[in-house]
């Protein structure tokens, strides 16, 4: 059970982290400008994306299925966030 819960605080730190690399580089340049709502989808899309590859480790138990599962999830996050950054493939989502 330890093992989970250190797992589980490792992707909340990570996320924080990686939210954090954003903020203080929008207080050093204007090229970086990321309103509170962009931070709540980030953060949305990183927490999810965590707890839903821990879901996947705790609940599936061939090794196969575990890195294909885990491989697509990371796939769909930075297809998501390409769409949300640039827009590649148009859709209103992204606001195109």
């Amino acid at each position: 059970m330890a093992i989970q819960n250190k797992r589980l605080v490792i992707i909340l730190l990570s996320a924080t982290f990686l939210l954090l690399i954003p903020l203080v580089a929008m207080q050093f340049t204007s090229e970086v400008n990321w309103s509170p709502f962009d931070f709540i989808v980030m953060g949305s899309l990183l927490l999810g994306t965590g707890l839903t590859i821990e879901f996947v480790l705790r609940k599936v138990k061939k090794t196969e299925h575990r890195i294909i599962l885990c491989l697509a999830i990371i796939a769909t996050l930075l297809l998501v966030w390409a769409e949300l950054a640039v827009g590649i493939f148009g859709t209103p989502f992204a606001g195109s």
